[in-house]
């Protein structure tokens, strides 16, 4: 948690006054300078922005959305300050759920644009991490890179041994740079929703937390190695044809910096040309590879993040490898009962249901209209009602769903829009291949199964024991808190005090207007009272000092009463 606790201090921001410099330069120089604030300004001493002739707010509304301007405008950034905002362009462009198509649109052209670098170059960083020189672990490692990203880069080589493996290196000094960059980017995204409320309403922020933890998962290579085995385990209980193969990962040399693993030679389902020769041979086996896909989410809550189809190789024994293991996700059982509740309403139709399903896991700051929200959900998936399963358009109705939950400012959480995601980019693959595996009929299939499970005997002995400790647990709390409730009380003889705050203003209100009603009462009976004495004589007789003394008192004391009373009011 190193990075995301660093990451987040100010202060690391301020230590880099040149970074920053260079930093709100570029936005400035990209028509982004009215974002950058007063605050960024103080601390970078004698700054002064380059001119720019056409700001954000002055281009016309009908020509460009504010996504297309903000997204293009970002990509221009991002693409010349290098790997880190490289990287979190690039995340933006997953999240569907919080940013629109025009957006998206920039987001996706973001690549990682860094120059390849030679083995030579990082031997230094990899002796380092391997503790001795390569020569004594390595045969032979290939000088030029077959992989090359911001954070790392990936080489051929072949072990002593003649085992054949790939080697991931990271880039020197990466770290700092990437934590340097990071705290900067917080620092302006904080910055930037303060000046106007569309930023704010793009959501930069609620990107960061997940951009922080995709990072450290990256920046470690230790944390690649263990999900590969662990994913390994997962798919072996319930790959019995093993269809599935991962590569062996070589823990006696891989570290934080260094990872060393077996090196996959086939077919990579990117190669749309080449994979589609084989597609004879592939066809039956996708299917029964995306069952154990979902049985292993629904099941296990643990599941490959990052299916696109260059992490998929059709190797020659007909086995479909996996590769790319910085990105994974996981669900707990209470998410998986919620994600399969969600699916059945999708299936079932019952969109009250679906809506109520993603209120309980989603992220708002309002409470929405249920009432709207479900009439827009069910207008969102209109055209797929009616149809067949077989004929449902799984992503449509997702992304559908997504963005009208954008609209009613619903966010999900990062772990639920990985799931979906995921799910995505695997219907995507399919697409790409020219085939039509049903997510939803597996889905449904697997669901009816597991909801059978729920309601077996098995299942309600599990959530009984839960239950019972759960119970055993706070039969002995409980007791305690008690005991110590009741020793504290009898500290004040048993008298029970009452804390207020911030009552006395509407109380003496209540009380000066209570005051003002007596007054007003008060003069009402002196007035009346008056009057008792007055006959029809005298209200005849104009002559005001005619009337009886009597009642000339008491009407003077009632206009006093209420003219008292109105002063001590104000």
């Amino acid at each position: 948690m190193g990075l995301i606790t660093t990451s987040f201090k100010i202060t690391k921001t301020i230590r880099n006054i040149s970074r920053l410099r260079e930093i709100a330069t570029v936005f400035a120089k990209n028509g982004l300078d009215e974002f950058i604030s007063q605050n960024v300004l103080n601390i970078i001493p004698n700054f002064v922005f380059p001119k720019k002739s056409e700001k954000i707010k002055q281009l016309p509304e009908h020509d460009n959305s504010w996504g297309d301007v903000m997204g293009y405008r970002l990509k221009l950034c991002f693409e010349e300050l290098g790997p880190a905002f490289v990287k979190f362009g690039q995340l933006l462009s997953t999240r569907e759920d919080i940013f629109d198509e025009d957006f998206i649109k920039h987001m996706k052209k973001l690549r990682d644009q860094v120059k390849p670098l030679p083995f030579s170059s990082v031997k230094d960083e990899a002796e380092r991490s391997l503790g001795k020189k390569v020569e004594e672990i390595f045969k032979s490692i290939e000088d030029k890179p077959i992989g090359t990203a911001s954070i790392g880069l990936v080489y051929k080589a072949e072990l002593l041994t003649g085992e054949k493996v790939v080697l991931k290196v990271k880039r020197p000094k990466i770290d700092r740079l990437i934590e340097t960059d990071l705290s900067i980017l917080i620092f302006l995204a904080n910055q930037a929703e303060r000046a106007t409320d569309e930023i704010k309403f793009l959501g930069f922020s609620n990107v960061l937390e997940d951009f922080s933890y995709s990072l450290q998962s990256e920046l470690n290579f230790n944390v690649e190695a263990l999900n590969c085995q662990k994913l390994k385990k997962v798919i072996a209980k319930y790959d019995e044809k093993e269809i599935f193969y991962l590569p062996k990962v070589y823990n006696e040399y891989t570290s934080e910096d260094l990872l060393v693993m077996e090196l996959i030679e086939g077919i990579s389902f990117s190669d749309s040309v080449e994979i589609k020769k084989h597609i004879s041979r592939l066809e039956p086996k996708i299917d029964e590879s995306l069952s154990i896909f979902m049985r292993c989410f629904l099941n296990e809550g643990f599941f490959h993040a990052d299916l696109h189809g260059g992490n998929f190789f059709f190797l020659e024994n007909d086995q479909i490898a996996l590769i790319d293991f910085g990105l994974v996700g996981s669900l707990s059982k209470t998410g998986r009962q919620n994600f399969i509740a969600i699916i059945y309403a999708i299936l079932t139709q019952n969109f009250e249901n679906l809506v109520y399903e993603f209120l309980d896991v989603a992220i708002y700051n309002d409470v929405p209209d249920v009432d709207k929200l479900i009439v827009d959900i069910k207008n969102a998936i209109g055209p797929q009602i009616g149809l067949t399963i077989q004929q449902t358009n799984f992503a449509l109705i997702i992304r559908s769903i997504i963005t009208t939950l954008r609209e009613h400012h619903i966010f999900l959480p990062r772990e639920w829009f990985v799931v979906f995601r995921a799910l995505i980019t695997l219907d995507g693959v399919g697409k790409s291949l020219d085939l039509d595996f049903d997510i939803f009929n597996l889905l449904e299939g697997d669901i009816n199964e597991i909801i059978q499970e729920s309601f077996s005997t098995e299942s309600f002995v599990e959530d009984g024991m839960w239950i019972a400790k759960d119970l055993l647990g706070a039969s002995r709390v409980i007791p305690r808190h008690f005991k110590w409730f009741l020793k504290e009380f009898s500290k004040n003889n048993y008298a029970i005090k009452v804390r207020h705050k911030g009552i006395w203003k509407p109380i003496l209100s209540v009380a000066s207007s209570v005051r003002l009603l007596s007054f007003y009462i008060l003069g009402g009976i002196l007035f009346f009272a008056g009057k008792s004495f007055v006959s029809q004589h005298y209200l005849t007789n104009r002559d005001l000092l005619d009337y009886p003394t009597i009642t000339l008192i008491l009407w003077a004391a009632s206009l006093f009463s209420i003219g008292y009373g109105s002063l001590r009011h104000r």
